[in-house]
């Protein structure tokens, strides 16, 4: 029996190639969702180092989900506009350097300035990560490496708390935000050395790609503006729910309708409303909403509970 040893050594190339890429995107979504839990156990050090209240420390998880909420979609068209490549290493070059302004930070407030800054690069580590599967893989692959992916992303968010704890007791606060310094380099040496190049003929000489999609910048405004008040309306007043906070939420209300006409009328709209309208994808929409507050809850309260009751 004659074995075609040219096929085996094709396929081997094949998938030690698709294995290299899958690498390289899986670094960036790692780092993104890390620094989302890393920081939650660091809460209550926080708290005791900068004399802050529990309300006010509660932004530097806040700050760094806001910016990647209100951010996402805008970047992700961006990608379509642009080199998906540069505008990752950008991303990614953004998070370095803004978990160096973390670790650095004199003030709680500058702390959150910086954890904004971070979470823009970590938007665009999670859109283009996933845009640029579609580009780098073939199509038969694009499921498997897609779940790949997926799994990463669950991976750092249950790694972030062990690894947050065990870095803080050993080197203190700051070193949960330097880690990141060294993967981010990593991340930015693996995409330059094994993400293949964009194709040619989907950029034109300026390289932009050829797109005629837009931004909805109104759109985006008022979604960060929404959250931004629901997020304020929640933690200020020191466990009160007083007349700002009612005013905030209801303005916080009026912002989520607004938002909605927008949409309606937008050219180019950040979200589809006409989508809201398949009960299946509405109602799945509705139970990640609430298995992610159900978490995001347990994270953020959860390591207060386990170092001071």
């Amino acid at each position: 029996m004659k074995i075609n040893t040219e096929n085996i050594d094709s396929d081997i190339i094949a998938n030690s190639a698709l294995s290299r890429i899958v690498i390289s995107l899986s670094l960036p979504m790692l780092l993104s969702s890390l620094a989302t839990s890393i920081a939650n156990v660091g809460l209550p050090t926080l708290t005791l180092t900068f004399s802050a209240s529990f309300q006010a420390v509660q932004w530097v998880v806040l700050a760094y989900l806001l910016a990647i909420t209100t951010s996402a979609i805008s970047i992700g068209r961006l990608g379509d506009i642009t080199n998906k490549r540069r505008l990752l290493n950008t991303g990614i070059g953004l998070f370095t350097v803004a978990s160096i302004g973390c670790a650095l930070a004199p003030g709680i407030g500058v702390l959150i300035a910086a954890r904004v800054l971070q979470g823009l690069g970590a938007a665009t580590m999670m859109t283009l990560t996933l845009a640029l599967v579609g580009e780098a893989v073939c199509k038969e692959k694009i499921g498997r490496t897609m779940g790949i992916l997926g799994s990463v992303s669950a991976v750092g968010t249950a790694l972030g708390p062990s690894v947050g704890g065990m870095l803080i007791n050993e080197f203190g606060w700051p070193a949960m935000f330097l880690v990141n310094i060294p993967l981010g380099l990593l991340a930015l040496f693996l995409l330059s050395r094994y993400l293949p190049a964009p194709s040619s003929l989907a950029i034109d000489n300026n390289g932009l790609r050829k797109s005629h999609g837009g931004f909805d910048p109104l759109g985006m405004l008022l979604l960060g503006l929404t959250l931004a008040l629901y997020a304020l309306a929640m933690t200020l007043g020191h466990g009160t729910f007083g007349t700002l906070n009612v005013v905030l939420l209801l303005g916080a209300v009026i912002g989520i309708g607004l938002f909605v006409r927008v949409e309606k009328n937008a050219t180019f709209p950040l979200i589809q409303t006409a989508m809201l309208r398949h009960s299946r994808l509405r109602s799945a929409l509705i139970v990640s909403a609430l298995v992610t507050t159900i978490m995001m809850a347990t994270l953020v309260v959860g390591p207060f509970y386990l170092s001071r009751a």
